[in-house]
């Protein structure tokens, strides 16, 4: 189990704290393997791109209703975040948040005079200005890599605005260049928001549920209804007071648990709350070991049977007119690791081969420790390996190379942008940006059906092919998609 420590301002990275990788090309029932045993990264020669920790700590504090956020650093690094403030207005209506509150994203804008001289004073007066704009419940400030490389004192500077203003001014240290594995930036977020927001609980509440996700369709609602609970999701819509109280629920599930592996074992070793021992619910086999690990935490086995029960008794039928529908049907998934892992389950459990996957980083065990939290040893188990699994940081040559060679009937990605490659290439492309669009039994007749959807109307990509450049040359296609990785020809 990961060890947490809430006394430090910065989060442990990810690939000390629990050994995560960016690099690995072979099968999942390798990576399976190798992850118990002891796994080694692959470094590449070549990049193409990278995601950021910096934006993936906005992506949770940005969503927090009734707080602000400063980036401390150069205005560029600000750029990004505006995307957020469009996800909340967009994806409020999955909430039914009928009046979503502006977002209140702030820059200190510091120039080549400040990285000389300093910018505390800068980000002192901005977060009293701030303040004096929003009269934010929490402000978050976070830090970019200019602020990291000059050294600013950003932690005192949050403490005395905090006792002067009378609010949690709150760092996130989240530089881009702290962590390779990006997702590193969800666990400073989480982190900034354990230290400063989470309160020790003052009871200990059966009616609350907690939930770390992004902004998908509340799914909880109605599953959590029969064990007389509600979701309090974390953090898109949030409130500050909702996150104070999170250590009052009587229990934590995750729709990712590449997202919530951190503030999960956070909730569990330093507040009491416990984390549900067991995947997200995704495909039949992983759904029905999801509702009797939260019925046993709760106390209330016979529900969580009876849901069980009642959901097949609906679904099943469906699902198997599905899986004569799309039996023998190849596809490739792309996304971040549990969530790809998660995309790998629902093909399984509808009767296609998935012919590869370039999955943007790995960890071999989450931070609760537990086995069975694995969603990708889950998968090989219920539904045997996946040849071509990439480990990649979004390296899109890599996933060009593996499309080219392996042709497949359809392609799913979690991330915008993804789908264009697979479109120019003739393959019909499917992404879904509502998480919990394809959980429990219901989620796989909801997937299953836009898959099928997509895969006959293939018109539009085939027309795309004919026209579309390649940006990448013949040589490239040529060579194998690890190429580029420490051990391939390049460093032989």
């Amino acid at each position: 189990m990961s060890k947490v420590n809430l006394a430090l301002p910065e989060v442990k990275i990810r690939e000390i704290r629990i050994n995560s990788i960016t690099g690995y090309q072979g099968d999942a029932e390798e990576l399976v393997k190798a992850s118990r045993c002891g796994l080694k990264d692959r470094e590449r020669s070549f990049s193409q791109c990278m995601g950021c920790g910096t934006s993936k700590a906005a992506c949770m504090v940005t969503l927090i209703q009734d707080a602000a956020v400063i980036s401390h650093g150069p205005v560029g690094c600000a750029s990004c975040l505006h995307e957020f403030s469009f996800t909340y207005r967009v994806n409020a209506p999955l909430r039914n948040l009928q009046h979503p509150t502006p977002r209140h994203i702030f820059s200190t804008n510091l120039k080549e005079k400040d990285t000389v001289y300093g910018g505390n004073i800068k980000l002192a007066n901005a977060i009293r200005e701030v303040y004096e704009r929003t009269k934010a419940n929490a402000i978050f400030v976070l830090t970019t890599c200019a602020a990291g490389i000059i050294g600013d004192d950003v932690e005192s500077v949050c403490n005395e605005a905090e006792d002067e203003l009378g609010i949690p001014v709150v760092a996130v240290f989240c530089e881009g260049f702290r962590s390779k594995v990006w997702t590193t930036g969800f666990d400073a977020g989480y982190h900034a928001i354990a230290r400063k927001l989470i309160a020790k609980p003052r009871q200990r509440r059966k009616d609350i549920i907690n939930v770390i996700n992004f902004w998908g369709s509340d799914v909880f609602s109605e599953w959590f209804a029969p064990f007389g609970a509600k979701p309090n999701y974390i953090t898109p819509y949030s409130t500050v007071n909702g996150l104070k109280y999170a250590s009052e629920a009587a229990a934590t599930v995750q729709a990712c648990s590449t997202l919530g592996s951190y503030l999960g074992a956070v909730l569990e070793q330093e507040f009491g709350v416990p984390e549900i021992p067991a995947a997200p619910p995704y495909g039949i086999a992983q759904t029905d070991r999801w509702f009797r690990a939260l019925g046993k935490i709760l106390g209330k086995e016979d529900v969580a049977e009876q849901i069980i029960k009642e959901k097949k008794e609906k679904y099943l039928p469906k699902i198997e007119a599905l899986r004569e529908k799309l039996k023998g049907k190849t596809a490739y998934v792309t996304a971040g690791a549990a969530h790809g892992h998660a995309l790998l389950d629902v093909l399984g459990e509808l009767g296609m081969k998935a012919v590869g996957a370039a999955i943007f980083h790995h960890d071999p065990i989450y931070d609760s420790g537990r086995e069975e939290n694995d969603q990708l040893a889950q998968r090989v188990s219920d539904y045997g390996n996946v040849p071509n699994f990439n480990v990649c940081n979004k390296q899109e040559f890599e996933l060009v190379n593996a499309l080219n060679r392996l042709r497949p009937d359809v392609l799913l990605a979690r991330h915008g942008g993804m789908t264009l490659w697979g479109a120019k290439l003739g393959i019909p492309s499917l992404l879904i940006g509502d998480e919990h669009y394809s959980m429990g039994y219901e989620g796989l007749v909801n997937y299953g059906e836009r898959l099928l959807e997509v895969i006959e109307n293939d018109e539009f990509v085939k027309n795309l092919s004919k026209h579309a450049i390649n940006p990448y040359t013949k040589w490239w296609m040529e060579q194998k998609p690890d190429y580029f990785l420490r051990g391939g020809a390049v460093n032989e």
